[in-house]
């Protein structure tokens, strides 16, 4: 007889490049605002020098694979695509130093941080948390991870996303405002990282729309590509 009143949640895994091997999730760790340019789109200055990084959460439940087709949400009439770095932990660690924050990676994926818009700024103008506008099904699209060991650190390299076929999102990792580095070891100082979590890094300027019927796909040097098909 099961010791559950009901059956337990399956796992959470994702696919690693190359292999058949899976990559179990933990956390789904998400910075925001971390491109200026997306910063001031969103009406908001960020000064490096006077503030920290800041995050929310998504449940690793809401992760979907690259390739998926995905039901338009509820309750939203303004949901959003926002092309993102992703870094997978594939080491423990706890108050990392910056200078060791690489010794954490696994590897590295492309994401999608997908958003009710208009109930994150409703929630933004009343100061209440983002949950409803960030944390939901199938709000984490995620391309397979990458190993570190195949291809080295990443510091730098072309973000872009398209809708259909129109450029909608072009970048590059290095404007990022906290870089990778910066990023875990400043996580570090409030959450015992973990092998299995990943942190999607932010994205940058030209966050839009999208509408039942359209395509996105992006992509990131090294990395490779990522899609979605919104039902």
């Amino acid at each position: 007889m099961s010791q559950f009143l009901f059956p337990a949640r399956e796992p959470v895994t994702t696919a690693i490049a190359g292999t058949e091997t899976r990559f179990p999730v933990n956390r789904i760790f998400c910075v925001g605002r971390n491109y200026l340019a997306h910063a001031a789109e969103m009406g908001v200055a960020v000064d490096k020098n006077t503030q920290e990084p800041f995050y929310f959460l998504k449940d690793a439940s809401n992760l979907v694979a690259t390739g998926s087709t995905v039901v338009y949400p509820p309750k939203t009439a303004n949901y959003h695509y926002e092309m993102e770095f992703v870094v997978a932990i594939g080491k423990a660690g706890f108050e990392v130093a910056e200078a060791d924050a690489d010794e954490l990676i696994y590897g590295y994926a492309c994401g999608l941080d997908m958003t009710r818009r208009d109930l994150q700024l409703k929630a933004r103008e009343t100061g209440r948390p983002w949950d409803l506008g960030k944390n939901f099904e199938e709000s984490a699209v995620i391309s397979p991870i990458v190993p570190k060991a195949e291809i080295g650190l990443i510091n730098s390299g072309k973000i872009e996303l398209k809708v259909g076929d129109e450029v909608k999102q072009s970048s590059d990792l290095n404007l990022l405002i906290w870089n990778v580095r910066e990023v875990i070891a400043h996580l570090s100082q409030f959450y015992h990282l973990q092998p299995g979590d990943l942190i999607y890094t932010g994205t940058p300027e030209g966050v839009g729309p999208v509408v039942a019927g359209d395509v996105i796909t992006g992509s990131i040097d090294q990395v490779g590509s990522i899609s979605l098909t919104i039902a």
